[in-house]
């Protein structure tokens, strides 16, 4: 593992092994410098290949990359699945096969159980958390898993932080919907009619009305930012043109 790439504290089983990369140890040129794994985004398909080797290398498994759409299917994994299978959150209980998330901003979130018996990821941009009836990645997700909500544990990754995610009022509308508590994840901007948004606190939201209450990682302050924190992650809000960073977690 690359010194600088994030390996999530909790008290996960032995067997089971996470990661995030950060944007260093890959081969990309400038804007995508260095360790872009997005083949989605204009970089050059060599550099891409070559650092997603680096990633599988690193792991010592097989990551599936997904195409990953803001919204909320779920894909069980396993030696076979194709690259570019279209979901938003993944769960395996094979080993070898890594539960892989790419973002750049939105938040990644690496699950497993106490006894180590599976593993799983979900991408949650604000479309994908927030859902739809109250029901998004997260909810869909944990159904997916059939794991008693006790037994699991939950690391949030970085994303884009409650100082830089401006969004407008159909995003703080489409949680309050569902929870009025949500409100407290939103406080006014500078610009009128603007909010400021704490997307690891909704998750957090979710993740505890499900009565899941073992989360570790991303609590919202700037260090977690990816806008905040250009020299180590991508941020697409930041520069538009950028790459992006996985959150990876698979059964060693």
């Amino acid at each position: 593992m690359h010194p600088d790439w994030l390996v999530p504290k909790w008290p996960a089983a032995p067997g089971v092994r996470a990661v995030c990369t950060t944007r260093a140890g890959g081969r990309s040129l400038p804007p995508y410098d260095s360790l872009n794994l997005g083949d989605h985004v204009g970089d050059d398909a060599l550099a891409v290949g070559s650092n997603r080797a680096v990633l599988a290398q690193a792991l010592g498994a097989r990551p599936v990359f997904l195409q990953q759409v803001h919204g909320r299917g779920v894909v069980a994994l396993d030696a076979h699945t194709p690259q570019g299978t279209e979901a938003d959150a993944c769960l395996t209980r094979e080993r070898g096969v890594a539960c892989t998330i790419m973002v750049a901003d939105c938040l990644p979130l690496l699950l497993t159980d106490a006894r180590g018996s599976v593993v799983a990821a979900a991408h949650a941009g604000w479309r994908g958390l927030a859902g739809e009836g109250g029901v998004g990645v997260i909810e869909t997700l944990y159904a997916a898993l059939q794991v008693d909500a006790r037994e699991l544990m939950v690391w949030l990754g970085p994303c884009i932080g409650p100082q830089a995610f401006e969004v407008g009022p159909e995003v703080k509308r489409a949680f309050e919907a569902h929870d009025p508590q949500a409100a407290a994840c939103f406080r006014p901007a500078a610009a009128p009619g603007k909010w400021l948004a704490d997307l690891p606190a909704l998750a957090r939201g979710r993740l505890a009305a499900l009565d899941i209450r073992q989360v570790y990682g991303n609590d919202g302050s700037p260090s977690w930012c990816t806008v905040m924190n250009p020299s180590r992650f991508f941020s697409h809000r930041r520069d538009r043109v950028s790459g992006r960073l996985a959150a990876c977690i698979w059964l060693g």
